[in-house]
């Protein structure tokens, strides 16, 4: 077991910004704080990092001033929308495919899309893989896309890691599945957890006191097959007594596909498991996140006003777009139903929407 290096203190995240005596006003959205006020008149920057000094600054600038959109329109002329923007993000489940099953249209749209010179994106908040295996899913589904078009919250946990130079030498509690560990390992960071700790049981026997690492830095929580009392117990042991211990979490998806047949309960109710109990938010580097947003726009280069995002739920895929500048094509092959878009209830609303990506041919020929 390495020993921590230097004092607790040092460790410490450090959140360079206006005092917390208004957090839920002051930290963006992207944090994964659910109360966020659109009129905060805070400005400038907030910068993360371990004591290293070398810390990350992103803007906030675009958090604020939310304002209600009109309501969605149906797409109709889809060249129009094709030719406005560079490169088109996609969600996976939902709108790629369900569970293990392609939906009808979706190579032959990809196609399509390729040869009018469009940048393609996947990007999904499923972290039960890594980049490496999602490529083999799009092989095995008869889809050619490489593994650098593909973004999943499994890598977002590591490359957030190491945007705020998350020192080597501490170690990562995982409550997740293999995707994250694989993106951990190629981030050369220390892990433990996993699908190792599925199996362990606590006994409780009177004066039991549950030991735990205290070289973990940083609790990583995403979706687990898995998941058991035990882990809740060491994360939460972690997250509360090693000083400057981040809870990270893959994303607050409250459901997932798992089958085509049903929705299941998603990495979200993980999540707020270990939110209960440690009475901390965490900060969320997959959707609605702009984390992922600013890394594929620094990486590629990209314009997010030349961006379309695209997928099947509103409080993740959508105000992911949105919450990025880009323009928002709501899709209804997944879970968001076209009752649920135009309830006065919901107040995220997209640019477009339509039934499924193959629209995109149909419209495209329709106004030939």
């Amino acid at each position: 077991m390495l020993s921590t290096a230097g004092p607790a203190a040092s460790h410490s995240l450090i959140v360079a910004s206006k005092p917390f005596a208004n957090l839920n006003h002051n930290i963006p959205r992207f944090l994964g704080f659910r109360q966020f006020s659109p009129d905060c008149s805070c400005s400038g920057s907030v910068s993360f990092g371990w004591n290293s000094g070398s810390k990350r600054k992103f803007n906030r600038s675009r958090m604020e001033g939310f304002a209600v959109r009109a309501s969605a329109q149906p797409l109709k002329n889809a060249d129009e929308l094709i030719d406005s923007v560079e490169t088109f993000i996609f969600d996976c489940d939902g709108v790629i495919w369900k569970g293990d099953k392609l939906i009808d249209g979706v190579p032959e749209t990809l196609d399509m899309l390729r040869s009018k010179g469009k940048r393609l994106v996947f990007v999904t908040n499923n972290s039960t893989k890594s980049r490496k295996q999602y490529g083999k899913k799009f092989e095995t589904l008869g889809l050619n896309v490489t593994e650098e078009e593909i973004f999943a919250s499994s890598f977002a946990a590591a490359a957030y890691l190491k945007s705020i130079d998350f020192p080597k030498e501490k170690k990562i509690y995982v409550i997740g599945e293999e995707g994250i560990l694989k993106e951990l390992e190629l981030a050369g960071y220390q892990y433990l957890g996993g699908p190792d700790d599925g199996g362990k049981k606590i006994e409780l026997k009177p004066g039991f006191l549950m030991e735990h690492d205290e070289d973990v830095g940083a609790v990583v929580v995403g979706f687990d097959r898995y998941f058991n009392y035990y882990k809740v117990q060491y994360g939460t042991l972690c997250i509360r007594e090693n000083p400057g211990c981040l809870f990270i979490a893959t994303n607050r998806d409250a459901v997932t596909h798992l089958t085509d047949a049903q929705e299941w309960a998603g990495g979200g109710s993980m999540v707020g498991a270990l939110c209960g109990s440690t009475q901390r938010e965490p900060l969320v580097v997959g959707k609605p996140s702009t984390f992922m947003m600013d890394y594929l726009a620094n990486k590629f280069g990209i314009q997010k006003s030349q961006i379309c995002m695209v997928g099947d739920r509103l409080d993740t895929d959508i105000l992911f777009g949105q919450n990025g500048g880009c323009k928002t094509l709501l899709v209804l092959s997944g879970v968001t139903s076209l009752s649920t878009l135009q309830s006065p209830k919901n107040t995220i609303q997209p640019d477009f929407y339509t039934n499924k990506i193959s629209d995109f041919l149909s419209l495209k020929a329709a106004t030939v």
